[in-house]
């Protein structure tokens, strides 16, 4: 009886949770998860301020959806630590390069185009879990180095992001690093939450049953995502 209602009572957390991401996704989807009050400390800010920008980039990796639903999408079936931390890994490296190299040197692209990519890494990922590319093209993709792709595109996104803001060119380079770091400490803490409630999910008999449908769930607020960002391109 009681793994039962165990499993039911699961079943609606994550319904849920997965609406919730669905609602905060559509509301942040063009914030890219900075907040109008951090955007204006940015701005304002001038010299070394290693602790306050470690702050704002945990802040923007804890409530940046876009970067929690491919992570998630990334671990959904990777049950080993050394796993977890390889892919997590070559997220990571692909972001801090992309968020440094960007903003340092400059280069600029549509906020739209790249979160819309941002949007189908997501698709992309939920379709792997689904098994569709082995079964429409009989061919497993590379996920780590597809990882490492779509990190570069998520610091990038968030690099566009920052080039839209009056950066001070005093102690840039020592902000950025830490704004990177906070985005790593934001990534494990958001991660560990992640991993926690999938452990206790993956024990429940229902998990099997219920991967598919999470997985077209996180296809679809992928979809949503891109859609979303095609638009407003369009439309801006």
């Amino acid at each position: 009886m009681l793994p039962t209602a165990f499993a039911t009572w699961s079943r609606r957390l994550w319904l849920g949770i997965s609406l919730l991401l669905l609602t905060g996704l559509v509301s942040q989807a063009l914030a890219h998860g900075i907040a109008e009050g951090d955007k204006g400390y940015i701005q304002e800010s001038s010299g070394v301020l290693f602790m306050q920008f470690v702050y704002l980039g945990a802040k923007h990796m804890i409530t940046g959806y876009d970067h929690l639903l491919f992570l998630f999408g990334v671990i959904f079936f990777l049950y080993r630590l050394k796993d977890v931390s390889l892919y997590v890994t070559m997220f990571a490296v692909g972001h801090s390069v992309t968020l440094l190299l960007g903003v340092l040197m400059g280069v600029n692209v549509s906020a739209y185009l790249i979160d819309a990519i941002i949007g189908l890494s997501v698709v992309y990922k939920a379709l792997d879990n689904l098994g569709a590319y082995q079964r429409w093209f009989g061919v497993q993709p590379n996920t780590k180095a597809a990882t490492l792709i779509f990190g570069l595109f998520h610091g990038f996104g968030l690099a566009t992001k920052l080039q839209d803001f009056q950066l001070s060119p005093d102690g840039l380079f020592v902000n950025l690093v830490a704004f990177n770091i906070g985005v790593e400490l934001g990534q494990i803490l958001a991660l560990s939450a992640i991993l926690i409630a999938m452990g206790f999910w993956r024990r429940t008999s229902g998990f099997w049953t219920h991967a598919y449908t999470a997985n077209v769930i996180l296809m679809t607020a992928g979809f949503v995502l891109t859609g979303y960002q095609l638009v407003g391109y369009f439309v801006a």
